[in-house]
């Protein structure tokens, strides 16, 4: 693993950006004398969806191991807002205390700025109840609470190590063709351990290394996020996402504490300008600061000037499973999409929360077969909350990026002008976004919408030549942006989920996953 993605998992002790509040580090329980010879489930990753499927399956009874490689609180710029659809998943968790007394913020919808416009659109939440809506906070904050949370159930051994290799049933490095039946990690001592477990959950974030032997995985890198933390200011709006539609990408901002605002600044492309040099400050202020909300602006040039420079690299990831018999992917080590909307912990809690009830019914996990059975339609029956906030999330970014095409700027302003609108014209959009609506025809809809709108600006009130020419490059643009984007998430998968084949292992899997005995 690189340096870069040891620092995106740890802490840095003396430079750590959230000084408010400092949770203590998770014990590990190195009690291995009271290990069963067998646990019901190891789960590697003690992360949003690690944690919480570790806390819902305890609670059930389950005996879980669950092995993270650093039980200090994290340091990381994302993962600082989940979606109302998100919350009602952690709800139904049982978990939904996690976001409390860590100063976390309500959000009701989002703000978006464009030339010195604004338009106001809030979550469609009416008859939800007072506690349903969205929730900002320090991302290391809201993962110690679940981990406290999973520490705090008798049956879950929380355990600090680095899971090195997925084991078979003679305790061998396992390989394609054979039942996985637990994990050989390093321990805290820096001691080889292994555990033997009837299901391996292996959730170990963006930078997965068990990935591609579980999956097939195609990976894209759109952009970076450039991070900065602006105290003792408030957003225009309270309680509400501000996304600024600059040039040449999208700028966000949005509470994560009572006094602290978080900014996310896009940069597109696959390399960023130097910070040695100064490249990113002069960047950031010559370039950005000029298009920031008059009330932000001093704040976020302090930022830029005094404060912390983080910077992250975004990643869309779609992955074809291969639901090998004894483990499963979960969260970013399966799927991610542009970080843009913040649906990414939405779709890890919803599919924790999936993954769980099609578990739930089964006594046990001894059997491998009767187990990924059980499991196997978990890929397709994902895919409608998935997809829907994947593709939307995806298909705008590529939507608020200026790339100086007059289509693709007649499709930004388009968006925003339609979202202004309010009604339905926000309120389904936005639904969408949210995780109350995952429905994908819906999305594609209003995605198509934004065209119509857009072509209706270019033709009326008189058409011209010249406006039926762009009207024609506008819905050529949009198809450009949206097809593709549905093709990697599967168009059966997206739109027909129940006549999509589920995998399946074959015959000779089944027949070499039931000449498996571990107790």
């Amino acid at each position: 693993m690189s340096q870069q993605q040891n620092q995106a998992h740890a802490p840095v002790t003396d430079s750590i950006e959230d000084t408010g509040m400092i949770l203590p580090p998770i014990p590990s329980n190195d009690d291995y004398e009271n290990d069963p010879k067998v646990w019901d489930l190891i789960v590697v990753g003690a992360g949003v969806a690690g944690s919480a499927f570790a806390y819902e399956q305890g609670r059930r009874g389950r005996r879980v191991l669950l092995v993270e490689r650093d039980l200090r609180q994290p340091d990381r710029i994302v993962g600082e807002l989940l979606q109302p659809g998100g919350y009602m998943a952690l709800k139904s968790l049982g978990l939904e205390h996690c976001v409390d007394g860590i100063d976390a913020q309500k959000v009701y919808g989002y703000c978006m700025f464009k030339n010195g416009e604004e338009a106001k659109v809030g979550y469609p939440l009416e008859g939800m109840g007072e506690d349903i809506a969205g929730r900002s906070f320090h991302h290391g904050r809201f993962v110690q609470k679940l981990r406290q949370a999973a520490t705090g159930c008798e049956n879950i051994t929380v355990r600090q190590g680095i899971v090195k290799k997925l084991i078979n049933d003679k305790g061998e490095e396992w390989e394609e063709g054979q039942v996985v039946t637990g994990v050989r990690y390093k321990s805290s001592d820096g001691s080889d351990k292994s555990a033997l477990g009837n299901l391996t959950i292996v959730c170990d974030g963006m930078y997965s290394s068990f990935r591609k032997k579980l999956s097939k995985p195609d990976m894209k890198f759109p952009s970076y996020f450039v991070g900065l933390l602006l105290k003792d200011v408030a957003v225009p709006h309270a309680n509400f996402g501000h996304v600024i539609l600059a040039e040449p990408s999208p700028v966000l901002f949005y509470p994560i504490s009572s006094s602290e605002v978080r900014c996310l600044v896009d940069y597109p492309g696959e390399k960023l300008p130097p910070m040695t040099s100064g490249a990113l400050h002069e960047y950031l202020l010559e370039r950005i600061a000029p298009q920031v909300p008059p009330t932000l602006q001093e704040a976020f040039c302090k930022a830029v000037k005094q404060g912390r420079i983080r910077t992250m690299q975004n990643k869309q990831l779609t992955s074809a499973p291969l639901h090998q018999p004894g483990a499963l992917l979960l969260g970013d080590s399966f799927n991610m999409r542009h970080p843009l909307t913040g649906g990414g912990m939405t779709v890890a809690l919803s599919d924790t929360l999936l993954l769980c009830q099609m578990l739930n019914p089964l006594s046990n996990f001894d059997s491998a077969i009767e187990t990924c059975d059980a499991t196997s339609a978990f890929y397709v029956k994902r895919k409608p909350l998935s997809a829907t906030v994947n593709t939307l999330a995806n298909a705008l970014y590529k939507v608020f990026c200026s790339t100086g095409s007059p289509a693709q700027e007649e499709m930004r302003q388009a968006c925003f002008n339609y979202l202004k609108l309010g009604g339905i014209y926000s309120s389904g959009p936005v639904s969408l976004l949210s995780g109350l609506n995952p429905r994908p025809s819906v999305l594609v809809a209003h995605f198509f919408m934004v065209a119509l709108y857009g072509v209706g600006r270019l033709l009326l009130p008189r058409p011209s030549v010249k406006g039926v020419l762009a009207s024609i490059t506008l819905i050529y643009t949009a198809c450009c942006i949206i097809f593709p984007i549905i093709r990697s998430e599967g168009v059966m998968a997206v739109f027909l989920p129940f006549l999509t084949s589920k995998p399946s292992p074959s015959k000779h899997m089944r027949k070499v996953a039931s000449r498996r005995i571990l107790c």
